[in-house]
């Protein structure tokens, strides 16, 4: 069987994309699907780009990212992040989705088990199937805040399994994993030689309390960290995401990978993420965390049950009966978009996204709170 009978088509891009469609034919959808900032970027990365371009630096790059771009990556982690790699460590792609990809790619033999903690990203056991790998997936309890317990893990292992990924802030649920929880994981990766993937694109968008990374934590030649500046500084279309490890024997396969699949990632690119660097972005932050407190405050007045979304910009909550229906029915009939938890492999929730101005929000909610009491 070709791996690709394995996956389906990403439910997320298929609800947005319908969502579009409704929308140019003129009808008056709020689109709460998006799973990127609504932000313009910041204009000195986009003036970056137009001075790469007047210079003429448009051709082929070094395919691990022009040093300079590394460099630069290397101290924003180690100033703001406290996360600490050089930059011959680094490999740049094309967003965190590559890179991810490259991750896997790089790590997995055929049949390799890879342990997936749900509601996850809908891409990661793609990926996986892509390389041939199998997912183990660990559906989390919503009455445990979706964090994963030892007992959970340990249930899941087998002689297969090479990785475990771990992704927080959380994509689906706005969840951040406690330090105790990501001291767990870490000690059983060190104690079985397995190999973490922590996928860190929302450490930024932090509204409640803190957030903790995995390095630092997990030995350094089972780490390999991925980020990107799609979520934390409005650069999704740019595509600028990396991998990160302290592995000599990994990062050379991830740099042989990218070499061959895609070479090097846009140039002009590469130039406006160096600014992104050094770009303030706390005024996304800020204005995230308002929507976040306007959303929170309005599931609760509809008696909505969910996890509370301490990080990124989604809200996750319960719904009775099908997810998917739900969904179908609150787009037909009140024009308000949103993605089924099943998407996620967490059927009976719903997400939205607070990616969307406070009017569009405000909205959204008059429009939920009409369908349900419909």
């Amino acid at each position: 069987m070709h791996p690709t009978q394995l996956i389906t088509p990403s439910k997320t891009l298929q609800i947005d994309a319908l969502a579009k469609q409704l929308k140019a034919e003129g009808k008056p959808v709020i689109n709460l699907t998006a799973g990127e900032p609504d932000f313009q970027t910041p204009r000195p990365i986009v003036e970056k780009a137009f001075e790469a371009l007047e210079k003429g630096l448009t051709k082929y790059t070094d395919s691990d990212g022009i040093p300079e771009l590394r460099m630069a990556i290397s101290e924003y982690l180690k100033n703001k992040k406290e996360v600490e790699f050089a930059p011959d460590e680094i490999v740049t792609s094309n967003g965190g989705k590559q890179a991810l990809f490259n991750a896997f790619a790089a790590i997995l033999d055929e049949g390799d088990e890879v342990l997936l903690f749900a509601p996850y990203w809908v891409s990661y056991p793609a990926q996986i199937h892509l390389v041939r790998g199998k997912p183990v997936v660990i559906r989390l309890r919503y009455e445990n805040g979706f964090m994963p317990t030892k007992e959970e893990i340990l249930q899941h292992l087998s002689l297969k399994t090479k990785a475990i990924v771990v992704n927080s802030p959380n994509n689906p649920s706005g969840v951040i994993y406690s330090r105790e929880t990501l001291e767990m994981i870490a000690q059983i990766s060190n104690e079985r030689n397995i190999y973490v993937v922590t996928d860190e694109v929302y450490d930024e968008l932090v509204y409640v309390g803190k957030h903790h990374s995995l390095y630092g934590l997990v030995r350094p030649e089972l780490l390999i960290y991925v980020n990107a500046f799609s979520k934390s500084h409005a650069m999704t279309g740019w595509r600028v995401g990396y991998t990160a490890t302290k592995n000599k024997e990994v990062k050379k396969r991830i740099s042989k990978i990218q070499s061959h699949l895609t070479s090097n990632i846009n140039t002009i690119a590469q130039y406006a993420a160096i600014e992104a660097c050094k770009t303030d972005n706390s005024y996304m932050i800020a204005e995230f965390k308002r929507r976040r407190d306007f959303v929170v405050e309005r599931a609760k007045q509809l008696g909505l049950e969910f996890a509370e979304p301490k990080g990124a910009f989604y809200l996750f909550f319960k719904v009775d009966g099908d997810d998917e229906e739900f969904c179908r029915k609150l787009l037909e009939e009140k024009m308000v978009a949103t993605v089924p938890g099943s998407a996620f492999d967490m059927p009976g929730f719903v997400r939205i996204s607070f990616a969307t101005s406070l009017e569009n929000l405000d909205e959204a909610f008059r429009r939920l709170e009409a369908f349900l009491k419909s």
